[in-house]
């Protein structure tokens, strides 16, 4: 069920003619612009702009429901952008940290949160290969963004990235026992 507000905003660029693959397309332009900003040191506006990006994420889904245009290929695009969207960020993120201080804890903590990340989203696609459905862990991909933006607004980014880097994996390995227990039920 949508909000009254995303409901307007999705009823309006179906009437515009905008498609859910143009919604993705721009969410991806937007957070490639979100990570110059990063690297270039200015998180809380990055962090802005990333949340912006995060809203048309949250439409084209939506918007291909109410215009009737759900895909196979909607969904694959879709999560496939959202995995360059993740990258890219914290490749922003890299790069800004790269000439900072303490650089290399900030960069061990990217690198261990974008492992973890990949791993979520891969067990989740790898486990509906094997038709088990794996929505399973305590920091998925929304709650990851709000984290993320969170603390860039907040001026928060060192403390929230220990918290990445830590539940992404974490999430990983909850997702990795569930498709255990689901395989070791059915004998298979």
């Amino acid at each position: 069920m949508l909000s009254s507000g995303v409901g307007a905003i999705v009823r309006w660029l179906h009437g515009m003619g905008v498609t859910p693959n143009m919604v993705s397309f721009a969410g991806f332009a937007l957070t490639i612009c979100a990570a110059g900003i990063l690297a270039s040191g200015s998180l809380r506006i990055g962090g802005g702009v990333l949340w912006a990006a995060a809203m048309l994420d949250m439409v084209d889904g939506a918007l291909a429901r109410v215009s009737q245009l759900e895909s196979k290929f909607g969904a694959f695009l879709d999560s496939t952008l959202d995995r360059y969207s993740e990258s890219i960020t914290f490749l922003g993120l890299a790069f800004y940290y790269a000439n900072e201080g303490d650089a290399q804890t900030h960069l061990l903590l990217i690198f261990l949160t974008l492992v973890g990340s990949w791993a979520v989203s891969y067990t989740r696609a790898r486990a509906e290969g094997l038709d088990i459905e794996c929505n399973v862990g305590i920091l998925q991909r929304p709650e990851r963004l709000v984290l993320l933006i969170a603390s860039l607004i907040l001026g928060l980014v060192l403390p929230a990235l220990w918290v990445l880097a830590v539940l992404t994996n974490i999430t990983a390995v909850q997702r990795i026992y569930e498709v255990y227990v689901r395989t070791s039920q059915s004998g298979s």
